[in-house]
């Protein structure tokens, strides 16, 4: 399994003057993305300086694997979040505590 990094770019109906939490259709994608951090495909997230990306890093076996499982994302087919860049990423070194439960 190999680990990725994703930039996820907010477009589509997303509403910049509203906080993340208060956009149409948040409990569904928040439910999604218990989800996928339950499940171990998501490791890490978080919105990046500017607020008009965020972050992900996941564990996938492939890029088709990753954007499969992003569709499924609510906020996908309008557009709210869409990946602009993935990349593999090969950690060599690491000082996350083990197992990594962070959430906000």
């Amino acid at each position: 399994m190999a680990r990725w990094v994703i930039r996820v770019q907010r477009g589509g109906p997303w509403d910049f003057s509203k906080d993340m939490r208060q956009q149409d259709g948040w409990d569904d994608h928040a439910a999604y993305m218990d989800g996928i951090f339950d499940e171990g495909f998501l490791l890490l997230a978080g919105p990046l300086e500017g607020d008009r990306e965020t972050m992900w890093v996941v564990e996938a076996e492939t890029r088709e694997q990753i954007l499969e499982r992003m569709k499924e994302d609510p906020w996908s087919p309008n557009g709210m979040l869409t990946p602009t860049k993935i990349e593999r990423w090969d950690v060599v070194m690491d000082r996350l505590p083990k197992p990594n439960n962070i959430r906000s």
